[in-house]
């Protein structure tokens, strides 16, 4: 990676925008492969603006290396105003252009964030669950249910 890119995705992983979880969002979209580890979970809210419905705040969680955050922290930033059309339209390349050009390594982190944010927003959005019915958690995702108990760990990269 060249070196202008690298302190864009420091200084967004150093400052992550959007991180966590959304209470009450409209939509949720998880999107990953528990192989490799890389996951990550988009939350987004919708309001009406202009007599159109428009996506007011994006949110996310991820199980994935640094250029995986910082392209998630830029493209939940982007995607603020814009309708369901609009985001879905949005290529990872479109999502992760504020950091700069990715190299081929790291295409994935911007795939992964898009088919969240696609998973989220497929067609259209879905009807709220019943105030008991949760999504399971990022974590819970890595497990298939029908898996037997295993242990997981989990490495931060420092």
């Amino acid at each position: 990676m060249n070196n202008e890119l690298e302190k864009r995705i420091e200084a967004a992983v150093k400052n992550p925008q959007n991180l966590g979880e959304m209470e009450n969002a409209d939509a949720i979209g998880t999107v990953g492969n528990p192989d490799c580890g890389d996951m990550l979970r988009m939350w987004v809210k919708f309001k009406e603006e202009d007599g159109r419905k428009v996506i007011d705040r994006a949110t996310f969680q991820t199980f994935g290396c640094q250029t995986a955050i910082a392209v998630a922290s830029v493209a939940t930033e982007m995607l603020a105003g814009k309708t369901v059309a609009e985001a879905m339209s949005m290529s990872g390349e479109e999502l992760a252009a504020p950091l700069g050009a990715l190299p081929p390594v790291k295409i994935h982190c911007a795939q992964l964030v898009e088919g969240a944010l696609r998973s989220a927003l497929g067609g259209e959005v879905a009807p709220r669950p019943p105030a008991a019915a949760t999504a399971p958690t990022l974590l819970e995702s890595f497990t298939p249910p029908s898996a037997p108990q295993t242990k997981l760990k989990i490495v931060l990269d420092p």
